[in-house]
C-alpha cells in the first residue's frame, strides 16, 4: 500500500498560477516618439518542476497613443490571424527550497512563439517568495523581423532595431 501511496505522490506537482501577470515592450528610439506597450492580463503557469508556460492575447497590449496600437494590432502583428503568443519553457536547476525573499537567479531555456513563428530562447530570470507567492521577472532582447514582423521603410529610423522585452509574474498556488 505505501508504494502505490509513493507513487501517486511523487507524480503530483505543485502548480503554481498568474491571470495578470505583466509583459512590457519598448523599442523607442531617442528623440522620436516613445514606442512601448504593456499587457496586465498576462496568464502564466509555473510547475514545481520548474516548466512555465505562459499566454499573451496580442490585443491587450497597452499603448500611450491609440493610433500605435491600431497599427501594433493590424499592420505588425497582425493580431486577427495571429491572436496570441506563447512562451514553453523550463527554469534550470529549479527548487521551491532554494527561494527566498532575496533574488535567486536561474537560466530560463524554451520556445517563444509569435505570429505562427517559434524561437528558442534563454535568458536570465530572478526569482523571489513571499507570502506564498513566487515573483518572477525577467528580460530579454529580440529583432522584430525574426517573428515575420516587418519594420515599414518610412518609420524604420524611428523604432528601434531589437525590442526590448521585460516579463514580471506573481505565482500564486493553484
Amino acid at each position: 500500500m505505501s508504494i502505490v501511496f509513493f507513487s501517486i505522490q511523487s507524480f503530483a506537482q505543485e502548480k503554481y498560477q498568474t491571470k495578470s501577470g505583466t509583459i512590457t515592450f519598448e523599442s523607442s528610439v531617442p528623440s522620436f516618439e516613445e514606442v512601448k506597450a504593456t499587457n496586465n492580463k498576462v496568464t502564466a503557469i509555473l510547475k514545481d518542476d520548474g516548466t512555465i508556460a505562459s499566454l499573451a492575447l496580442t490585443k491587450a497590449f497597452r499603448f500611450k497613443i491609440a493610433l500605435m496600437e491600431e497599427h501594433f494590432n493590424e499592420n505588425y502583428m497582425e493580431s486577427d490571424k495571429f491572436p496570441k503568443a506563447t512562451f514553453s519553457g523550463k527554469i534550470s536547476n529549479f527548487s521551491i527550497n532554494q527561494l527566498s525573499t532575496t533574488a535567486k537567479e536561474f537560466e530560463l531555456k524554451g520556445v517563444l512563439s509569435i505570429k505562427g513563428v517559434s524561437k528558442e530562447i534563454t535568458t536570465t530570470c530572478f526569482l523571489t517568495i513571499k507570502d506564498n507567492a513566487i515573483h518572477l521577472s525577467s528580460k530579454f532582447t529580440t529583432p522584430p523581423e525574426g517573428f515575420n514582423i516587418t519594420i515599414p521603410s518610412i518609420v524604420r529610423s524611428k523604432i528601434a532595431k531589437e525590442v526590448d522585452v521585460s516579463i514580471e509574474f506573481e505565482f500564486t498556488k493553484k
